[in-house]
């Protein structure tokens, strides 16, 4: 759009300044959504499907055991003591499985907090970016604030009219059609010429002091309030 104030349109060129950087934050911000989703995103997501799926498989499983060896326990003399032992072993097994792995994942802390550090640099170099470009664009806007104060105003010039001759210029811009008025007629007379003639059976001309007004043809009155009137 800023194309489309001309070439001398001081804010058409601020609105192309406006529109590259525009255009430059957007590459920035997918740069942005890259790296944060390969240094923090997926290696946490691989910590859930992985890691910690592992060790609540190992706590259900310690889980099944305890409720095992409890049962078997309060059935202590009723069952053979080897089965006993034989429960309390795997017990003590899955428990040492799922502190093991708990442990393991303790101890590689260091990762998450590694990964957890990479996304707050992505996100600091994205606002440097970001804050860079919007200085450069600030100050390009200002330097034409101060160009456009200084640019002295131009005068509007309007274009000259076009001057036409009445007559017979007139009649040739017309197509040749004359522009004569055409000659009048009055409403008698085209009433006249649509109505038969008709000869008055008898010729009254009253003399009355009060204004009064001849028929021309006879009139019978079709709704309330209208007057009807013969011919003469």
């Amino acid at each position: 759009y800023g194309k489309e104030l001309g070439d001398d349109s001081n804010f058409g060129d601020a609105l192309l300044d406006a529109g590259e950087s525009m255009k430059r934050l957007a590459e920035v911000k997918d740069s942005l959504d890259i790296e944060v989703k390969q240094n923090f995103i997926d290696p946490l997501q691989n910590l859930c499907d992985k890691d910690l799926k592992e060790i609540q498989h190992h706590l259900k499983k310690l889980e099944g055991r305890r409720l095992d060896f409890d049962y078997k326990k309060k059935r202590q003399g009723k069952i053979p003591d080897e089965e006993l032992r034989q429960a309390l072993e795997k017990f003590e097994e899955s428990k040492e499985v799922a502190e093991t792995s708990m442990h393991n994942l303790l101890e590689t802390d260091i990762e998450q907090v590694s990964q957890l550090s990479a996304l707050v640099d992505a996100q600091l170099d994205y606002h440097k970016q970001a804050m860079q470009i919007l200085d450069e664009l600030a100050e390009k806007l200002k330097r034409r604030v101060r160009d456009a104060s200084s640019r002295p105003k131009r005068e509007y010039k309007p274009k000259p009219r076009e001057s036409y001759e009445f007559g017979e210029t007139l009649d040739q811009s017309n197509g040749g059609f004359s522009c004569n008025p055409a000659p009048k007629v009055s409403a008698s007379s085209s009433f006249r010429s649509e109505k038969p003639s008709r000869t008055p059976s008898r010729i009254f001309s009253p003399h009355l002091d009060q204004p009064c007004c001849k028929a021309l043809y006879d009139f019978e009155p079709e709704n309330d309030g209208e007057l009807g009137f013969k011919e003469g």
